[in-house]
């Protein structure tokens, strides 16, 4: 029901589901790309709880939520039309700058597949082990059948990405994963291997290996986006479901073959050759480099724009050296969490620093950064510093990845290759990482106490309540209603309001609506009820002049906004817009007491006022 819960209100704060363009989630966060940015309501946002932090970046609003996003997404796909909702990008609705647009695309393509792809890389490196251990020989059927199992994502590879091409591009899905088998078919492959001169209707015909790839695909399915988009518009209604695919089919599987396919295979092998030369160059200080940047993308969402050059070079290549030296990266975020939790006095921050790192130690940093690290500043910067010293010793020692995954715990199998000693330097950089990051976070300190202990009425001779109402607060008695000004309903006071907003005076949950929308009751989280009325008889406006922001049973936190009303309007019509606040369970020892802005409720005697 939390999940639920927090994913209504996750909508309705980017702007309802109407103005959500498309939906993904990675391993911890769920990515909007929004039709009006300026409709979501940021700040809000941060205060739900189960919301880490927001960003905006690559043209994402980016909702950080930690282990449980998939929950929520699921909780929002429950809700809404948002989940595999494909995306027109020629539809209404903010285009973003070349390079933000291009982090959306490649991340809405890839992030789907991370999952199984670290499942997958986990079996190759188990089977690895298995293999290197003599517990399994390659001929044996056990290991066919658990590397068929393993291998079989990346083989067929093209044909998921044109899965998730179509559901970005929005094009046919159907059509895109025939178009993907094709480029695979069994004859297709033979003529490649046993190099069969080929042409297509007297065009010639390069032929290449797909399996594996990645950018061919992409660019197929792009092209074919717009192709039947085209037809589509210009071919009856009563024809064109399988005339369009018809075409599309012969025009996209040819051009793959005589166009695409060569310019992305032999792209993908110019990048991974590339890349190969760099880090041959100077391995430790490229190793280095990258593990020291790597956290810093993540915060902006860049580091998609790398992702696909691990894949293309596991692809091509059966290996990967830049994702090594990500990992140090990863162990160094965690090694900071710790380093907080043994040096903090503040028994909130040692228990969600401790959480975090664990959480981090599985390869979700998101957690430990925006909730712990990133905030305090200092054990950031610990964790760079660490992290580029474990990734000098990864670049030293040649270490590779040999499929996909994010670096962690459970899937440091993915990194043994044919040389166990670059496993092992892997090894030996994570751990230099992860116990220099808590070292140097624990010496070099950070200023403690960063979040404010939670206070309650209970635990206090006397609490401040900020008015819930903009205006000069008054007493009780001098409401022109005798239910209020006797107080029957309660001990309170008034507000003769100067603005037409009413807004949470405490954190807590909404116990009371109307649908007159003139009122609203709230219990605090220490159990403190609050009903504030505006106006008087102001019920029999109907909701007239007053727009409600809220949802009985929602969570609010402390000044987020209630109620708005339009004081003029009201006056207008005849009516008082005096609002009284009420305390309806306020025990007998209590008292109210309060000046023009704030309020003071005690437990002994009335407090004098500074």
């Amino acid at each position: 029901m939390k999940y639920d819960q927090l994913a209504k209100e996750i909508i309705q704060q980017v702007g309802g589901e109407s103005n959500v363009k498309s939906l993904v989630h990675c391993a911890t966060r769920l990515r909007f790309v929004l039709k009006d940015k300026s409709k979501a309501n940021k700040a809000n946002m941060e205060r739900l709880d189960g919301v880490i932090t927001v960003k905006e970046s690559g043209g994402q609003f980016q909702v950080v939520i930690g282990n449980n996003v998939s929950e929520v997404y699921q909780a929002i796909g429950k809700q809404t039309n948002l989940i595999d909702r494909p995306t027109d990008d020629s539809s209404d609705g903010e285009k973003g700058n070349i390079f933000g647009r291009a982090i959306d695309i490649i991340s809405s393509i890839f992030t789907p597949l991370l999952g199984v792809m670290a499942g997958a890389g986990i079996l190759k490196g188990l089977l690895a082990i298995a293999t290197n251990a003599g517990w399994l020989a390659t001929d044996e059927t056990t290991y066919i059948i658990l590397n068929a199992t393993a291998d079989s994502l990346f083989y067929f590879l093209p044909v998921l990405l044109a899965v998730t091409s179509a559901r970005k591009f929005g094009a046919n899905q159907f059509v895109a994963m025939t178009v993907a088998g094709a480029l695979i078919y069994p004859s297709i492959i033979q003529l490649k291997n046993e190099a069969v001169p080929t042409d297509f209707f007297g065009v010639p015909v390069m032929m290449m290996s797909y399996t594996s790839t990645v950018i061919p695909i992409i660019l197929a399915i792009w092209i074919m986006s717009y192709i039947e988009k085209f037809f589509n518009q210009r071919i009856h209604e009563s024809v064109k479901n399988f005339v369009t695919p018809l075409i599309s089919l012969v025009t996209i599987v040819p051009l793959t073959l005589i166009v695409f396919g060569p310019i992305g295979v032999t792209s993908g092998d110019l990048i991974a050759a590339f890349i190969l030369k760099v880090l041959a160059f100077n391995p430790i200080l490229a190793g280095a480099f990258i593990a020291g940047v790597w956290q810093v993308l993540v915060i902006f969402g860049i580091h998609w724009g790398v992702v696909p050059i691990f894949i293309n070079n596991i692809a091509t290549k059966g290996y990967d050296y830049i994702k090594p030296a990500t990992a140090p990266a990863i162990f160094a975020q965690a090694g900071a969490s710790f380093g907080v939790m043994l040096r903090s006095k503040n028994k909130k921050l040692k228990t969600l620093a401790g959480s975090t790192g664990i959480t981090a130690l599985f390869g979700i940093t998101e957690p430990a950064v925006y909730g712990v690290t990133l905030r305090l500043k200092r054990p950031f910067i610990a964790a760079v510093i660490s992290a580029a010293v474990g990734g000098g010793i990864v670049g030293h020692f040649g270490s590779v990845a040999v499929a996909s995954g994010p670096p962690g715990l459970l899937t440091l199998p993915v990194f043994i290759g044919d040389s166990m000693t670059a496993f092992y330097g892997l090894l030996l950089g994570v751990a230099v990482s992860f116990v220099l990051s808590i070292v140097l976070t624990y010496v070099l300190g950070f200023e403690d106490d960063p979040i404010e202990e939670e206070m309650t009425e209970t635990t206090t001779d006397s609490m401040t309540i900020p008015s819930p109402v903009p205006g000069q607060i008054v007493s009780i008695e001098t409401v022109p209603d005798q239910v209020f000004a006797s107080g029957a309903m309660g001990r309170g006071f008034a507000v003769i309001p100067s603005e037409g907003k009413v807004s949470a005076p405490v954190s807590g949950e909404v116990t009371a609506v109307f649908a007159s929308k003139h009122a609203i009751g709230i219990q605090s989280d220490s159990g403190l009820e609050i009903l504030v009325h505006v106006g008087i008889d102001t019920v029999q406006l109907d909701g007239k002049h007053f727009d409600l922001h809220v949802e009985k049973g929602q969570r609010v936190e402390a000044g987020e906004l209630l109620i708005s009303f339009d004081i003029e309007a009201i006056q207008t019509a005849g009516y008082e817009v005096i609002t009284p606040v009420i305390f309806t369970n306020l025990p007998e020892e209590r008292h109210v007491t309060f000046d023009q802005t704030q309020v003071w409720v005690s437990t002994q005697g009335n407090p004098a006022l500074a």
